[in-house]
């Protein structure tokens, strides 16, 4: 494997992330649950933790403006415009599929 200073593994990591964020800003058809059932997170799993990282370096950010980095719009705009309702089997699967608290 190739050596990689600290800072160009930073830039790689950040760029990498903001290309997942665009990506799933454009793939509204996908729903957060589909997202937590198949890959264990979701949208605002990913918030979650910019709020945790912006908070480890003293920055304070709430759920709303961590939500409205990711989402690209307020949570409830997109909610209205995207989410649809899950079915009961993708609910089911959920049970069985929720992170521990």
């Amino acid at each position: 494997m190739a050596e990689i200073d600290e800072k160009s593994r930073i830039e790689l990591e950040a760029a990498a992330f903001r290309t997942l964020v665009e990506h799933l800003r454009g793939r509204t058809d996908v729903q957060n649950i589909d997202l937590m059932n198949l890959g264990g997170f979701c949208r605002n799993c990913l918030a979650n933790w910019y709020m945790d990282a912006a908070s480890d370096k003293g920055i304070e950010i709430d759920k709303s403006e961590a939500r409205e980095i990711i989402y690209g719009m307020p949570y409830e705009e997109w909610r209205n415009k995207y989410q649809t309702e899950a079915s009961v089997e993708k609910l089911a699967d959920y049970e069985i599929n929720k992170p521990s608290p």
